[in-house]
């Protein structure tokens, strides 16, 4: 069974003590990772990773949560993150981008204009795009209604609500996985399962955040992913090994440079 861990941060301090370790062993049982950037340090590193192991891709971007405080400043990391992107070939899409009213509700304008240049950065350099969205999924929205992206992209972890999920799946955007499909308290996890069709799923850990039942409140890796895709499993009727092979198969094909 070959699994695809869409979303990963290897770069993440939580791993600071053993990543190596266990990076060797994610091996034995994953066979490809994309590390998420999601700030310019974050970005850096797993490119880093990514130039380090073989099965390991990379993606950079500034998250809602690490955007600057000035709009100056923006600008001149959105810069430096279109050098990395364009200096190293492993790095398959811009992300993770977004909007984030959940912990930053002081700079929503900032955040869109963000998240906006981040998706002309993606057009510019033909790449998809991963979005993180939290408490904002009607601007979220509403922004890629505006601003198309031609790769289209993921919505990462994504959010257990029903019209998300349906006005994503509608402009042609991949809906990911996480550990909180298999919370006991996820009363929408079945539902939402049910309403992504096989050829636009993906599956993620989000590690080192997020661990499935039943290692919730641990330390998460990309092991853990097999869990992920045993709850799509139960809920599609259809065997573990079919949804690893769909979920494969699906995230090479958003990421065609894999």
């Amino acid at each position: 069974m070959e699994l695809f861990d869409s979303h990963a941060h290897l770069d993440d301090e939580k791993f600071n003590q053993d990543r190596e370790e266990v990076i060797k062993e994610i091996a034995k049982e994953v066979k490809t990772i994309i590390s998420a950037g999601y700030s310019l340090e974050g970005s850096k590193m797993a490119i880093e990773l990514s130039k380090k192991y073989d099965f390991i891709y990379a993606s950079c971007g500034i998250s809602p949560n690490d955007i600057p405080q000035t709009e100056e400043k923006l600008w001149i990391m959105l810069e430096e993150i279109k050098d990395l992107v364009k200096q190293n070939k492993k790095v398959i899409a811009i992300g993770e981008i977004g909007l984030d009213y959940y912990w930053n509700k002081e700079n929503k304008e900032l955040q869109k204009k963000a998240f906006i240049a981040q998706i002309k950065l993606a057009n510019e350099l033909n790449l998809p795009i991963m979005i993180h969205t939290r408490e904002a999924i009607m601007d979220t929205i509403e922004i890629l209604k505006q601003n198309p992206v031609a790769k289209k992209g993921v919505f990462h972890c994504c959010p257990l609500n029903r019209e998300l999920v349906k006005e994503a799946l509608k402009i042609g955007f991949y809906i990911s996985f996480a550990g909180p499909v298999t919370f006991k308290n996820s009363k929408n996890a079945d539902e939402i399962i049910k309403m992504v069709p096989n050829d636009r799923m993906l599956i993620e850990t989000d590690s080192p955040y997020l661990s499935p039942e039943p290692l919730r409140g641990k330390r998460n890796d990309s092991r853990n992913l097999k869990y992920i895709a045993e709850k799509i499993a139960n809920v599609k009727g259809i065997a573990i090994e079919e949804v690893a092979k769909l979920t494969y198969d699906n995230t090479c094909r958003i990421y065609n440079k894999i």
